[in-house]
């Protein structure tokens, strides 16, 4: 079986650093099933062509405990069709050759890696148990202009019909990890089999790779009923899962927006979003981290300050990050622009390479949304590992909630919070995360200060 990826993207020679594969040496990579080769059938300024060809053993198929069903006939395990054509095998080998790839990451070239570049995938037969129309169905919502060549039973014999086998070719502007991503998970959707034992794992598989897309497609039952070989209770467990995060986010936004108008009269949000990029200039700092983006506020104020070369931002939220990019018009940015910003998903509370190295990092309006065990890992996560030179820091200062006349008595700013601080325990907080990572920290009020209750918002400064 044969997966073809080219890109036109200048220069296109640039996808050997993206699949981490030379594109002057051939590579070889056995499997439990077989072998899988890598080569460049061309390899040019303006266009260049990765091969996957998986060489699947067919004698050790006959011998996996865990292979294909083989009733029917005497016959049926040395007559498959497995050999040869784009199955749950394929999707093994992209996951074992391309590994670092299929994760988004490239060290050599980090922003290549989260940049939208024009790629195009050729399958030379791709099994589709639902026709050309499940086919587009599964592919366009994603993006992609498909074109399928569907193969007769028997050329020399074209009144015995069409098979369900098809030559196809996908077409889109994305990242290359995404594509990677749709073909491990939906070949195998297509073929409607895996060649191995599908239990609870599969789930955390399918939750990996399609946690930024799956939720939102058309065809989302369709997916994780086939991908999990349509048992029932794997099926309801991952289609569960899906909606509770769906839900979990339409919520954030929904009460992002009822904080909002929370402060809206005093324009808080505005205020503390100035205070925090002012802060960030006046450190020096030119890498900067955006912890918990949501929807890139911060960042559309930190985008025209020439003095910040490298802006990241993240957000545990796949959503909130598909707003940010739409709100900064990302794909419309100048190259320059563009290069100087990266978006990724990630959560506080474990531990991140892609965070460490970067001289400032912005936490706006975010640890009051983690409980007590969760604030307890974001501290090492950010102060210990990823240990930036400056932090800044910021939180709701509930003493301050008494002026805010749409706020019932009691209630924190965002049905979210897990609690809202005084200055005093924001204070002890920061102190003792400062003694015990070696940095010194300083506060600052945002916002109208009232006699005896303080600023609106409170804002540490960490710096080491």
């Amino acid at each position: 079986m044969l997966l073809k990826i080219s890109t036109t993207y200048s220069p296109a020679t640039d996808l050997g650093y993206l699949l981490h594969k030379h594109p002057a040496r051939m590579q070889s990579f056995t499997l439990t099933f077989g072998k899988a080769h890598v080569f460049y059938p061309e390899a040019h300024a303006e266009k260049c062509t990765a091969a996957l060809l998986l060489d699947v053993d067919a004698i050790a198929l006959v011998r996996r405990p865990h292979g294909r069903s083989t009733e029917g006939f005497a016959l049926a395990q040395y007559v498959s069709d497995r050999p040869y054509v784009a199955s749950s095998f394929l999707s093994v080998a992209i996951a074992r050759v391309f590994s670092t790839a299929l994760s988004g990451k490239c060290k050599d070239r980090p922003q290549l890696a989260e940049t939208a570049i024009p790629l195009n995938a050729e399958l030379s037969i791709l099994p589709c148990r639902g026709g050309e129309k499940l086919l587009r169905r599964l592919f366009e919502p994603l993006g992609y202009t498909v074109t399928a060549e569907q193969h007769g039973l028997d050329p020399h014999f074209p009144d015995w019909g069409q098979s369900r086998y098809f030559t196809v070719k996908l077409e889109n502007t994305c990242r290359l990890s995404e594509l990677l991503t749709h073909l491990y998970v939906l070949i195998p959707v297509l073929d409607d089999e895996k060649h191995y034992w599908v239990g609870e794992a599969e789930i955390e598989k399918l939750s990996k790779h399609g946690n930024d897309w799956l939720a939102e497609h058309p065809e989302q039952e369709s997916i994780v009923r086939r991908y999990l070989k349509h048992q029932r209770h794997l099926t309801r467990e991952a289609l569960a899962q899906l909606r509770e995060e769906d839900a979990q986010e339409t919520d954030e936004t929904v009460q992002m927006e009822e904080e909002a108008e929370v402060e809206e009269r005093i324009g808080l949000n505005e205020l503390r979003l100035s205070a925090v990029t002012e802060t960030l200039k006046q450190s020096g700092a030119k890498r900067v981290l955006d912890l918990g983006c949501g929807e890139g506020k911060l960042i559309r104020k930190l985008l025209p300050e020439k003095q910040f070369e490298e802006i990241v931002g993240m957000d545990v939220s796949h959503r909130a990050l598909k707003i940010t990019q739409e709100r900064l018009h990302h794909d419309r940015l100048p190259e320059k622009q563009r290069e100087r910003l990266r978006l990724f998903q990630g959560s506080l509370g474990y531990r991140d390479k892609r965070l460490t190295g970067y001289d400032a990092a912005a936490v706006v309006e975010v640890i009051e949304h983690l409980d007590l065990p969760r604030l307890a890992a974001f501290e090492r996560a950010l102060f210990e590992f990823a240990c930036p030179q400056t932090v800044v820091l910021t939180t709701p200062n509930i003493e301050y909630n008494v002026k805010f006349e749409n706020l019932q008595t009691g209630n924190f700013r965002h049905k979210d919070h897990r609690f809202e601080w005084t200055r005093g325990e924001f204070q002890s907080w920061a102190a003792d995360v400062a003694k015990r990572f070696g940095y010194t920290v300083v506060f600052h009020p945002i916002g109208p200060e009232a006699e005896d209750i303080g600023s609106p918002t409170q804002m540490a400064v960490f710096t080491r």
